[in-house]
């Protein structure tokens, strides 16, 4: 019984091979077409100068907060005890602000993506709509299905110079 299924199963594929075979197919990475996109490029530029200074604040508060806990590692024994007590409240206050603000950056930032993500799927998807019709694929696999592919079947760069073209 198992090597019949195995016959069957063997000429059920040598039955499809030409039809397979027949088949234009192309594989797009959906994320990397998004994210090379000239508008996505952009906004990545914008965003730094957006968040950037609340960035630069998280990176003074985590180096002062890290300079009183090597102070404290370091002279701990040796302060005296107001001081230990003083740089210890420090380091907590420190420590408290960078997590609120660090959630604060966070929140901000992951609006603004989801913004931007909004605006810019309907141009890419227009633009993989597009590439997709003029090359006439008949399957088109998303890049991490896919172990391996040569690049005469990735429609991404495709993608990406139609979505840029796009105003």
């Amino acid at each position: 019984m198992r090597k019949l299924t195995q016959a069957v199963l063997f000429a059920a594929a040598l039955v499809s091979m030409p039809a397979f075979a027949e088949m234009n197919i192309a594989v797009l990475n959906y994320q990397m077409a998004l994210l090379e996109s000239d508008a996505a490029k952009k906004y990545a530029v914008d965003a730094e100068k957006k968040f950037g200074p609340q960035l630069t604040r998280l990176k003074t508060l985590e180096s002062d907060a890290k300079r009183i806990q090597d102070r404290l590692m370091k002279e701990g024994d040796k302060l005296p005890q107001s001081e230990r007590e003083r740089l210890e409240l420090e380091f907590k206050q420190k420590a408290r602000d960078f997590q609120f603000q660090s959630k604060e950056l966070n929140e901000s930032k992951a609006v603004a993506d989801r913004d931007m993500l909004k605006q810019l799927k309907p141009k890419l998807d227009k633009a993989v709509e597009e590439v997709i019709k003029s090359g006439s694929y008949d399957l088109v696999l998303e890049r991490g299905a896919v172990v391996d592919v040569k690049p005469k079947f990735d429609i991404t760069p495709k993608v990406i110079e139609r979505m840029n073209q796009q105003r």
